[in-house]
C-alpha cells in the first residue's frame, strides 16, 4: 500500500489533487520506496512498477502527463502532450487528463478554478519562482476563469533551505516586499529562504486570494516519508497529480 498526501483545500469534489510520498513501491537503496522519477538513474523497471502501483491504487483511467522538467518557466496544455516534453507545469480543461510534476524539495503548486473547469500543477523551485512560472501558470488559466484557488504540496521548509546572498538579492531586485522571506543563517552571506511564503505572496499578488499551505511539513526533515534532494543528493522523486474526474 502506497502512502498519499492529499491536498486539503475546498476545491470541488470532482477535482483530485495529491502528492505521493516515498512509502510503498519497489525501488531500493537511495531510491527506496515509491520513486516515480525516471531521470534519476533508478532501475527503469522499478520506476515502471512504481507508476503501475500508483495507477492501480488511485484507479487512474489514464497515464499521467509526465514532463521533462528543467527548472524553467515553460508550461503546456496537458491535453496536447503525447510524450514527455520540456516543461515545468501543465494545465487541463478536459476531465480525465492527469497533470503531473515530480519534486524532491521544490514546491508543487496546484491551481484550479472554483467551478472545476480548469486544473494545473506546477514545479516551482527558487529559480522557477524568481523567473515567473506562477505568473505564466495564472496567465494560462485565467482565460478560462478568474476565480482561481491554489494550494502548495509538501516541500522543503525555511529552516532547512539555505541560499547564498546572491539569491536573496535577485529576489529583492525583482519583487517588492520580499525581504521578510529571508532570515540570516549562521553562515556568512547566507540566508534561510521561505519558498512557501514567496510562492503564496506571488499567488496573492497575481490575484489568487485563496492559497492553502501544508501544515508542519518539510521534505528535508521527514526522511521516512519524503525524498529530498537537498538532504540526500541522488534520490527519488514524489509525484504531484491533479485532474478533473468525469
Amino acid at each position: 500500500m502506497i502512502d498519499i498526501f492529499k491536498i486539503n483545500w475546498p476545491a470541488r469534489s470532482n477535482v483530485h489533487a495529491l502528492t505521493t510520498t516515498r512509502i510503498g513501491g519497489v525501488s531500493r537503496s537511495m531510491y527506496s520506496g515509491l520513486n516515480l522519477g525516471d531521470h534519476v538513474n533508478d532501475n527503469p523497471d522499478h520506476v515502471k512498477q512504481n507508476r503501475s502501483l500508483l495507477a492501480q491504487q488511485l484507479n487512474l483511467a489514464a497515464e499521467p502527463k509526465w514532463l521533462n522538467q528543467t527548472h524553467s518557466t515553460n508550461i503546456v496544455a496537458a491535453d496536447q502532450v503525447d510524450v514527455p516534453v520540456d516543461a515545468d507545469g501543465s494545465y487541463s480543461m478536459q476531465p480525465g487528463t492527469i497533470c503531473a510534476v515530480l519534486t524532491a524539495d521544490c514546491l508543487p503548486v496546484f491551481i484550479c478554478d472554483t467551478e472545476a473547469r480548469c486544473v494545473g500543477v506546477f514545479h516551482a523551485g527558487w529559480r522557477g519562482l524568481l523567473n515567473g512560472i506562477l505568473e505564466q501558470a495564472v496567465q494560462a488559466m485565467q482565460p478560462v476563469s478568474n476565480q482561481l484557488m491554489a494550494a502548495i504540496g509538501p516541500s522543503i521548509s525555511q529552516p532547512s533551505f539555505e541560499v547564498g546572498a546572491e539569491v536573496r538579492d535577485v529576489f529583492i531586485e525583482r519583487y517588492n516586499n520580499v525581504e521578510s522571506f529571508f532570515v540570516v543563517s549562521n553562515n556568512p552571506d547566507h540566508f534561510y529562504a521561505d519558498l512557501y511564503g514567496l510562492a503564496k505572496k506571488q499567488l496573492i499578488d497575481l490575484g489568487i486570494q485563496s492559497v492553502w499551505l501544508p501544515e508542519s511539513v518539510c521534505t528535508y526533515k521527514d526522511s521516512a516519508r519524503f525524498y529530498s534532494y537537498r538532504r540526500d543528493g541522488q534520490t527519488g522523486r514524489m509525484a504531484s497529480l491533479i485532474w478533473i474526474s468525469h
